[in-house]
């Protein structure tokens, strides 16, 4: 143990979640427009999971010796700055979606990446809360504001509407004027409404694509029949936007022929809707739930309950307890 080194979580090969382990790699250190960030907590993602399973990480410039470090939501103390930066002091509290796709590192003591992929968190935030919101909120933010630009009065369908994403994007959606929709099991309904569902739908119980009609926005993060059941509900000119499977010439074609967009969105970082989540949070208009908070040393842990898909909000890492 030195100062040169750092605590940190690795994937050690491709894998189910005990390939996560916790060893000691170099600190990073912030070059030109970076921030060194002390994280004080993570939060996990499909797309954690997704990666630490599939692989394909061989060869890469941002994987350590012993494998990549996961983690793309931070929240943190900034320790030092790099060679021209103007946002940030030492001793700021951040949080951000750094690096996003290459491998920032969250699951660890320190990340150093771009000064302008972090805005400051909001006071009233914690650290686990704040480390809730990133790629989730963008995601969401960039679907419902730049991709689909949602209007007042339209109606919005969320489907995994009380999910890590779904969960935000209702409120989004929300604060953007629209009458919103959610899919969730009836649990979860409660929470659905208190966010600000106008409407939801026990998808175990009810066909939504038999009952709901005049559908201007539809956001996806499920995939099979869902993307041709979502089409029928829509009304001509909509935008159907799917997070988390490809949307093929021949679904884009079925979704022309009724006059409506469908295409695959990949979240990308993005001062701009940082700042404006920011906003949206210390307006009141947006907070995160958090299902779970395990220490960084329960990664492996996490994962697994990531994977059952029956958390209710954000699953968050500790690395240092507020």
């Amino acid at each position: 143990m030195t100062e040169q080194s750092m605590r940190a979580i690795v994937a050690t090969k491709p894998g189910p979640a005990d390939v996560l382990q916790e060893t000691r790699v170099p600190k990073p250190q912030p070059g030109g427009t970076e921030i060194l960030v002390r994280v004080h907590a993570a939060a996990i993602n499909p797309a954690d999971w997704k990666t630490r399973s599939a692989g394909g990480w061989a060869g890469r410039p941002d994987v350590t010796e012993q494998g990549p470090i996961l983690g793309w939501d931070v929240s943190g103390v900034v320790e030092a700055v790099g060679r021209g930066v103007t946002l940030f002091k030492p001793g700021d509290e951040v949080f951000g979606m750094p690096l996003f796709p290459h491998f920032p590192g969250g699951y660890s003591e320190y990340v150093a990446a771009p000064a302008r992929q972090f805005v400051r968190k909001p006071a009233d935030l914690t650290h686990v809360q704040a480390a809730a919101l990133p790629l989730a909120a963008l995601t969401a933010y960039q679907a419902l504001h730049d991709f689909a630009n949602v209007q007042p009065g339209q109606k919005v369908l969320i489907h995994a509407a009380a999910g890590g994403v779904g969960h935000l994007a209702v409120q989004i959606a929300k604060a953007l004027g629209a009458h919103v929709v959610g899919t969730a099991s009836a649990a979860k309904h409660d929470l659905l409404r208190e966010l600000g569902a106008d409407e939801v739908i026990d998808y175990r119980e009810v066909d939504f694509a038999e009952t709901l009609t005049g559908v201007d926005v539809v956001v996806d993060a499920i995939g099979g029949d869902y993307f041709d059941r979502s089409l029928r509900t829509m009304n001509p000119g909509g935008t159907f936007v799917a997070l988390s499977y490809d949307v093929s010439s021949a679904m884009k074609a079925r979704a022309a022929e009724r006059d409506i967009t469908a295409d695959f969105m990949l979240v990308e970082p993005d001062l701009g809707g940082l700042t404006a989540i920011r906003a949206l949070v210390t307006d009141g208009r947006l907070r995160p739930v958090v299902d779970t908070v395990l220490p960084l040393a329960d990664a492996a842990k996490a994962h697994e309950l990531g994977e059952t898909n029956r958390a209710a909000g954000k699953i968050v890492l500790t690395v240092i307890e507020d």
